[in-house]
């Protein structure tokens, strides 16, 4: 009787296992039928779709409607995603290395934990969390990830960078304001004319990194290090934290504002 009731509960719990492991909507080789026919006028319907673990590395995907899709651990490394609105899209543990993001809008999004190495998010706006991801060589100049602090009808809401590695990543111009990028590592970065007002840099690394022209002002860099950094230009006005922070007092390039 009871290696019956035992032998019921086995299967009872292997029916669980398989249900709660659902496929996804569509395979790989449906979605590259719907974008052979897709249009801008016309877009592949791929809108909150399960999408998760598929692989769907280099899709061109500009002719889709992916918004609110289930895109979990699914492989889009070498994809275009060019110009997509995916405000509302499921991304965690996302392979995008190597993608065309360029231009792209993601918000309430979280890319956590994700792939995103060689990524071109060039003139792109996102407010997601991507902490814990990798960026190393991603291209994010000219990028909008600033909080924009006319429209919060939700509270705060702003791109998280904590412990994310943007080594060697191109920062050019890009708009940071008010963003978290605790631990961040951003070494050997190029962050000329970048604006970091308000963003919380706490223990972020930018040894090696152009820092030319960037606007830290209000920014928090408590123990940042700044060794062999270029701070021509760099303004440090109103900054916490200043003290603790290393490599700047033998900084040959730093600007007269840094200790403003």
């Amino acid at each position: 009787m009871k290696l019956l009731i035992n032998l019921a509960f086995a299967l009872s719990l292997s029916g669980l296992i398989a249900n709660s492991v659902s496929a996804a909507d569509l395979t790989r080789s449906e979605i590259q039928q719907l974008l052979k026919t897709a249009s801008k006028s016309n877009p592949a319907d791929l809108r909150r779709k399960d999408l998760k673990g598929l692989d769907l590395s280099e899709i061109d995907f500009r002719n889709a409607d992916l918004w609110g899709a289930d895109l979990r651990g699914a492989n889009l490394s070498k994809s275009n995603l060019s110009g997509l609105v995916l405000d509302l899209t499921v991304m965690t543990g996302i392979n995008l290395s190597g993608a065309d993001l360029s231009r792209v809008s993601i918000f309430g999004v979280s890319m956590m934990r994700s792939d995103l190495s060689n990524v071109n998010f060039s003139n792109s706006r996102v407010i997601a969390n991507l902490d814990n991801s990798n960026m190393t060589n991603a291209n994010l100049s000219n990028v909008r990830w600033g909080a924009d602090m006319k429209n919060q009808p939700m509270g705060l809401m702003r791109v998280s960078l904590n412990k994310v590695n943007l080594t060697n990543a191109n920062l050019k111009n890009a708009d940071l304001g008010r963003s978290t990028m605790r631990f961040a590592n951003l070494s050997n970065a190029n962050l000329s004319n970048a604006i970091l007002i308000s963003a919380q840099l706490d223990a972020a690394n930018f040894t090696d990194a152009n820092l030319s022209s960037v606007d830290f002002t209000a920014a928090k860099l408590g123990e940042a290090n700044f060794t062999d950094a270029i701070l021509t230009g760099a303004t440090f006005a109103k900054v916490q934290g200043l003290d603790s922070a290393r490599g700047l007092k033998n900084n040959k390039t730093k600007s007269a504002n840094i200790l403003n």
